[in-house]
């Protein structure tokens, strides 16, 4: 198995099976063996059942709503059965295609692969909102003063990782929520792992999940609860 999908999904039964057919249809056009695994995080709107409704695609069900990190952990870390595994938003705010951007890193031998809207050559082709553009901004400042990130975007919801460095960072993962991105960054890095960038085609999805607010004042403790942890050696 080369490839395993994951898509973290929540309340996505109207925005799901739309993205599913993009998927399907690009990866049966692969010379690559690939699984597709949904996991369901808790939903009430019958998000399992519209992932249901396509031929091989797994679903994998949370009794109850942990957040996206959770669930990306579940189904990178144990559920996954590829070589190389990429998780992948609900939305497709990033067309399915940019897969191809992560082979030749991977290949060069990147450990982790991240896509970022923040790079010369990234194309954001529909932006959120000025004030979730400001919040998104706040947040990665507040990263880089307290030494967690080098990267200019790690909100992105388009990474990939060698199954190697799955098992090296997703069991130490402590956030379950929407800061999971710069906590598994953080460790990665720890732990010596190599981490590349790669520009992508964005389009932001109006019917976002990210609270500004509430989300925002969570992503904001979260950073300083992943300094602390680290002060205190939780990541070794």
């Amino acid at each position: 198995m080369r490839l395993s999908l994951v898509i973290p999904a929540f309340n996505e039964a109207q925005r799901l099976p739309g993205t599913l057919r993009l998927v399907r249809e690009y990866l049966s056009r692969q010379d690559y063996e690939s699984e597709v695994i949904v996991v369901e995080d808790g939903s009430k709107d019958g998000t399992a059942e519209a992932a249901r409704a396509f031929d091989g695609v797994r679903v994998v069900q949370m009794p109850v709503n942990r957040g996206k990190g959770a669930a990306v952990r579940e189904g990178m870390w144990k559920a996954a059965r590829g070589d190389f595994r990429v998780y992948y938003d609900a939305d497709a705010s990033t067309p399915i295609e940019m897969l191809e951007r992560l082979w030749p890193c991977f290949e060069a031998g990147a450990d982790i692969v991240i896509g970022s809207r923040a790079l010369s050559d990234s194309d954001v082709a529909v932006r959120q909102v000025w004030y979730r553009q400001e919040m998104g901004r706040m947040n990665n400042r507040l990263l880089r003063l307290l030494g967690l990130t080098p990267f200019p975007d790690t909100q992105c919801g388009f990474k990939g990782f060698t199954a190697a460095a799955c098992e090296a960072v997703f069991p130490r993962q402590t956030i379950e929520r929407f800061s999971f991105d710069a906590e598994l960054l953080y460790i990665a890095a720890l732990r010596g792992l190599r981490i590349d960038e790669v520009p992508v085609r964005w389009e932001n999805s109006p019917d976002t999940r990210v609270h500004p607010l509430r989300d925002a004042s969570r992503m904001v403790l979260d950073a300083l609860v992943i300094r602390m942890r680290a002060w205190r050696g939780a990541y070794r």
